[in-house]
């Protein structure tokens, strides 16, 4: 057989982790392997045996469900949005539309009485304001 050799457990050691987590991985697959009885590996890592079970099945259930096949490309987006976003929204349509009601109401106002133009005061009544043309200014000729 030509090429190199597979690395085995020593590629646990290029992997991203903790001495210990690292150590604790080797124990697991070398049980698997067969290499090493279970009862070596955890009191050589000082766990119980109970302990040790629940780590070798948490990490392949881990390993095995970072394996599954997916589909290709990327996820759809989910497009439902929750109850409070949509009763918020629905709240804001209202809002608009009112402000729209009342800017059509002062279209209407403003087509009618096209020359004059109220502002109303707290406690007084809409007085009508005159448009005046800007005061003129005298421009003074040197000599």
């Amino acid at each position: 057989m030509r090429g190199r050799w597979p690395d085995g457990l020593e590629f646990i050691d290029k992997l991203q982790g903790s001495a210990q987590t690292k150590e604790r991985l080797k124990g697991i697959l070398s049980t698997l392997l067969g290499l090493t009885r279970a009862q070596d590996v955890y009191t050589g890592l000082g766990i119980s045996e109970t302990r040790f079970h629940q780590l070798r099945e948490t990490s392949l259930q881990t390993a095995l469900t970072a394996i599954e096949p997916r589909p290709a490309g990327r996820p759809n987006r989910v497009a439902a949005a929750p109850a409070e976003q949509i009763s918020m929204l629905q709240q804001r349509v209202r809002e608009l539309e009112q402000a729209l009601l009342e800017a059509e109401v002062r279209e209407e106002i403003a087509l009618i009485l096209p020359h004059a133009r109220c502002t109303e005061q707290v406690g007084a009544t809409a007085t009508v304001e005159k448009k005046m043309p800007p005061p003129r200014v005298k421009i003074r000729k040197s000599r």
